[in-house]
Formats: C-alpha cells, structure tokens, sequence
C-alpha cells in the first residue's frame, strides 16, 4: 500500500495483461474496535489505483489498539459478533465503492459462545451487507479436523450463487500424544481430501477464479504450476459431471 517503489511497477506489469484479485490480511474486520481510518483510505487508493477484478478479507480480527498481529484470530458465531461484523462489512464496501468477498477462516478451536454454526453465520452476512464469499476448501476442511463443523455442511450451506473466488492450500499436521492438529501453513501440496472437495464445490457453485496458496517452503515454478493444472483438470471434471 505504499506509494510507489517495485511492487506497484509489478501490479501495474501485471494489470496490463490480467485482472488483479486484491487479498487483505490487516483490516481487522471481526475487531471490537472501529476499523483503522489510515487502513480504509489506503485501501480506496488501491483500489482505485488498479481497479482489480476481486476484493476480498478475512471473517478474523487481527487488531486491538496500538498490538496489530501476524494471525488472523477466530471470532465466536454469534449474533453480537454478526452484527458488529457486517457493519464493519458495509464501511468497507461503502469505502472502496464496491462489493467485497469475505474468507471463511481455519480454525483451532472453538468458542463455548458461538450458537450460529458457520454456513448460517456466513448466509446471514452476505443477506446483510450484499457481500460475497472467498470459499478457501482447505481452511474448510482443516476446521472441520480440528473439530468444527463438517467441510461439506459448510459448502452446502452457502448460498450458491455468493462464491466469487476458491482458494486452496496444503496444511500440516502437528501432533502431540493424543492430539493431533491440522495446521494451516501454505507449505505442501493440496492434499487428496482437500481436492475432493474442491470438485464437489466446483460442481455446486460453478468455475470459479481459484488461487492454489504456497508461501511457505516454495517449491520450483515447475512444481506450482503442475498445482495449478490439476486444479484445471479436476473443475473440468466437475463441471462436465455436473453438465451430465
């Protein structure tokens, strides 16, 4: 978000051939305190700057006054939080001047508050505010090993016609005696579990942009886009079986 230097030479690179998908990690939307001001104009500068095809953040909170974090932290399903959350939803949109897709998030552990299961929580959002989904399968699906709700609920729950961007990902899994947790970390390939249920969600919502996400433990470009084509083969798939 700076003013200039390389990274806006790239995008502007970039914008001549493709769409741009702007991604926000910091805006803090589940906060409990009102959204940065510096944060939001820097954010319709941006946007009117490339003028991208998609403009997504985080169902999380990542801010409490001055302590910003590097992890974007749950928020209980309830309807105190929804409500605080979709008109932290509508400032933005009314900031940038359009519509935004919010991220269902990975998830460790839940809150003995939440009384909203997921996929309702994230329907009642985008009734409220007219926002989309960024449906990310592998944070679907590490939730729901951890404990959540299952993945597929989830991808049936959402309103089918709300899903403007798919993410996918490889995660870890740490154990501990007994326990064992399923991590979020971007550093493995898309795991088999993982790419069924991206088949199943590219059979209900349609083809859809979709980001195979790896910044940890990067491996060669020849490895990447290997990810990407099967990506490509496998919503081929689907969608012909959904056509049949």
């Amino acid at each position: 978000m700076g003013a200039g230097g390389p990274p806006h030479a790239y995008l502007e690179a970039i914008t001549e051939r493709y769409p741009l998908s702007l991604h926000g990690v910091g805006l803090s939307l589940g906060g409990a305190e009102p959204l940065d001001p510096v944060h939001l104009r820097a954010w319709r500068r941006l946007v009117d700057r490339y003028q991208p095809a998609l403009v997504s953040e985080h169902i999380a909170w990542s801010r409490f006054g001055e302590c910003r974090f590097h992890d974007l932290l749950p928020i209980p399903y309830t309807d105190e939080s929804l409500t605080l959350f979709a008109a932290h939803v509508e400032q933005f949109q009314n900031t940038i001047g359009r519509q935004i897709l919010v991220e269902n998030p990975s998830a460790y552990l839940g809150f003995a508050t939440s009384d909203i299961p997921e996929a309702d929580f994230i329907a009642e959002l985008v009734r409220r505010t007219g926002c989309g989904v960024l449906l990310d399968i592998n944070n679907a699906y590490v939730s729901a090993a951890n404990g959540g709700e299952g993945a597929t609920a989830l991808l049936r729950g959402i309103p089918a016609d709300t899903v403007g961007e798919i993410h996918l990902a490889g995660h870890s899994v740490q154990r501990a005696d007994e326990l064992e947790l399923y991590i979020d970390d971007h550093g493995s390939p898309v795991g088999s579990a993982v790419w069924l249920l991206y088949a199943e969600a590219i059979a209900r919502f349609g083809a859809k942009p979709t980001l195979v996400e790896w910044d940890t433990d990067v491996p060669s470009l020849g490895t990447l886009c290997r990810e990407a084509e099967r990506a490509n083969v496998i919503a081929r798939k689907a969608l012909s079986h959904a056509a049949a």
